[in-house]
């Protein structure tokens, strides 16, 4: 007989880990399969390790500028190794404060690959023989890098963004295709460390996903760092050995450009093949998805799913609330389902780009008398005294209504969001925002401004 749980989860990413360890403080009984260390994508191979190197990017860009601030630190070099060396002490000391959570709410961690045996009865097999069984099972095997037809990865010449983050030389000429997210932040970061960059995206913006006036300003300042990039292409041949000729071709014709690797950056993959979902009847999407209802249930009593093998924003903060609604359904407990389009969404290019809620268009499209205001960092005291005024504060709101969306680009975008994300989710309009103050000289003035700006008497 297997060994009996109230949860089993599968998977120990962020959608994982979340789930059991919420399960726990409850007093339920868990078991977690994982085949690695816990902590996922997001622990090693995404989130942080990408921040940790982007930080560096950071770093090495304020010693390059720190002249125009009367600190002479003469002209900094880059050493990747070490690098590399302080981001795998960061993910192994967050790794092992996990272990040491799971450890203290009596999660039994089980190591080993797990695949279905028998979804009606939530019993799974663990490679290594081990059987376990719960009351209700928990899938959250994650993702993998997508690529693209005959662009197979190597390592070498064809990276995945998992080959990006291992890098310990610094390439002289990458092509990136995808612009979304990732690609953006590694076209920002590998363009701080030095690397010429050709940035190639099949939608006609870059950051496709956000609003326009964001994406355009952007563009703007990838273009003032050098950063090559082009919108609505298409690549229609990579050829070389050593030396890569990328061709694509677009609104301007066809180009072709000579680069030593490319990074594919065009999503991931569910993983949720070899797993024994359709043999025990857990409904797929035709992308490979599971499917869900909005309380994180499959289509077999007793199986939930959450993270990245549902077609959900890829994102761990949604991972970390998927898993709560899970385990509050499993609880019985009243459940607030997750409203997708108000999540707030950090890229940690330079400058960042933040945003939660409905872009202009799409708060048109859904039917809005919509109005709009945007504040520019450039007349932001502080961002002028960073040396960063670049951006812009957008923000969209129903005419006399509540705000819609927040857009954020610029210095701190990615922590500054959080109170736009409030001001969304509130449904707050902007007449009540606009009479709390803003610390002076402060980033979050630029918001209080725009907030200011939609009532119709704006301060500066």
């Amino acid at each position: 007989m297997p060994d009996q749980f109230d949860v089993v989860v599968l998977g120990g990413g962020p959608g994982g880990y979340a789930a059991a360890l919420y399960g726990a403080a409850a007093g339920l009984r868990i078991a977690l399969v994982e085949e690695q260390r816990v902590g996922g994508t997001c622990l090693h191979h995404g989130c942080i390790p990408a921040k940790e190197l982007l930080q560096t990017a950071e770093v090495l860009r304020t010693v390059q500028t720190a002249k125009e601030f009367g600190v002479n630190a003469g002209e900094p070099t880059l050493d990747v190794r070490t690098s590399q060396a302080r981001k795998h002490q960061v993910i192994d000391r967050l790794t092992k404060g996990l272990e040491t959570l799971l450890k203290g709410r009596e999660v039994t961690v089980i190591s080993g690959t797990g695949a279905i045996a028998d979804a009606a009865a939530r019993r799974i097999l663990v490679s290594e023989g081990t059987e376990v069984a719960g009351n209700a099972l928990v899938l959250a095997t994650g993702s993998a890098a997508r690529s693209l037809p005959g662009l197979d990865f190597d390592g070498s010449l064809i990276l995945s963004s998992d080959h990006v983050l291992e890098l310990e030389e610094v390439p002289r000429r990458v092509a990136i295709i995808g612009a979304g997210a990732v690609g953006c932040e590694f076209a920002s970061m590998l363009a701080d460390f030095g690397t010429e960059v050709t940035l190639l995206e099949a939608l006609p913006r870059i950051l496709p996903g956000v609003d326009a006036e964001v994406s355009v300003a952007l563009a703007r300042a990838f273009r003032r760092r050098n950063i090559s990039a082009h919108a609505g292409v298409r690549v229609t041949s990579i050829e070389g050995t050593r030396e890569l000729a990328v061709t694509f071709e677009g609104p301007e014709g066809t180009a072709t450009v000579a680069v030593d690797q490319v990074v594919v950056c065009v999503g991931r993959a569910p993983r949720t093949q070899g797993l024994g979902l359709e043999e025990s009847g857990v409904g797929l999407e035709r992308n490979g998805f599971v499917q869900v209802n909005d309380h994180m249930q499959t289509t077999v009593p007793g199986v939930y799913a959450v993270g990245d093998v549902v077609d959900t924003p890829a994102l761990a903060h949604v991972a970390f609330a998927e898993a709560i609604v899970a385990v509050k359904t499993i609880l019985g407990e009243e459940v607030q389902p997750i409203q997708y389009d108000k999540v707030p969404w950090g890229i940690y290019c330079h400058p960042e780009v933040a945003f939660s809620g409905l872009t202009e268009e799409q708060a048109r499209e859904r039917g809005y008398d919509v109005v709009t205001a945007v504040q520019r960092f450039v007349g932001d005291g502080r961002a002028l005294i960073l040396g960063e005024p670049d951006g812009i504060v957008k923000i969209v709101a129903e005419r006399d209504g509540p705000i819609l969306g927040v857009h954020m680009v610029g210095p701190w975008a990615t922590e500054l969001i959080a109170e736009g994300y409030l001001a969304v989710n509130w449904e707050a309009s902007a007449a009540e925002i606009a009479p709390l103050i803003h610390a002076h000289p402060t980033l979050s003035e630029v918001f209080g401004e725009a907030t200011l700006a939609l009532t119709g008497r704006p301060l500066h």
